[in-house]
């Protein structure tokens, strides 16, 4: 089975981008392409966006809001033929319904706690529950409201799929000997795929240095 792996695009800059999707071409890998709020919120994003063709497109809008105006969003960028797109499972079960009845083709994904959180972060926010019980928990959320992915750190994938059965994709990946950056709950490519994530989103760890020496040493931890 090939691996699959969304690479996040975080620039602003479209040549870049393009230069990215170019150099990320390998048979080994399954590559899908995640823009980010920074991009796609640009002058040029969405423009660029729209004009894809034949490539695997994740909007990663993070939609965090009522019912109404998460249902609306969707419909605003129906458009931009996305296969994925985020919603925070926060919003509640009432949004994330809403959003899924309007969602069609694009596959809708539940973010649940950002890999950037700890126990700590969770605490000054005004959570009381560990990272874990609320993965969980919210894991129970996406399944009733038939959402078609989630995304979670690895650290709590095995958990996740006690309760979801559908794609359940992981941030937070980092090779041995990357800096974390503002990522807390990380893991490697091998050991996320380990733990039972469907794919993956890597973001510097291919994109920063030479992307295709970044993606062979990816392919060497995965054979």
């Amino acid at each position: 089975m090939i691996p699959k792996i969304f690479i996040a695009l975080d620039s602003t800059n479209p040549k870049k981008i393009k230069y990215i999707m170019k150099e990320s071409h390998n048979s080994k890998i399954k590559f899908g392409y995640k823009f980010g709020l920074e991009f796609l919120n640009s002058i040029h994003g969405r423009k660029f966006v729209a004009g894809l063709k034949n490539k695997i497109t994740f909007g990663d809008y993070k939609i965090a809001d009522i019912p109404n105006t998460c249902a609306s969003t969707i419909k605003a960028v129906k458009d931009l033929k996305l296969n994925y797109i985020t919603i925070h499972i926060s919003s509640g079960l009432n949004a994330l319904k809403a959003a899924k009845k309007v969602s069609g083709k694009t596959k809708l994904i539940g973010v649940t706690i950002l890999t950037s959180l700890d126990n700590k972060s969770l605490r000054e926010i005004g959570f009381n529950k560990d990272v874990r019980k609320l993965v969980s928990q919210q894991a129970r959320l996406a399944t009733k409201a038939k959402l078609d992915a989630i995304v979670c750190s690895p650290h709590e994938v095995k958990i996740v799929k006690r309760v979801f059965k559908k794609e359940i994709i992981t941030p937070g990946i980092r090779m041995l000997g990357d800096r974390k950056d503002d990522q807390k709950r990380t893991m490697t490519p091998k050991q996320a795929f380990q733990n039972g994530a469907t794919s993956l989103v890597i973001g510097r760890s291919i994109t920063s240095g030479k992307i295709k020496k970044n993606i062979k040493k990816i392919i060497d931890e995965l054979k």
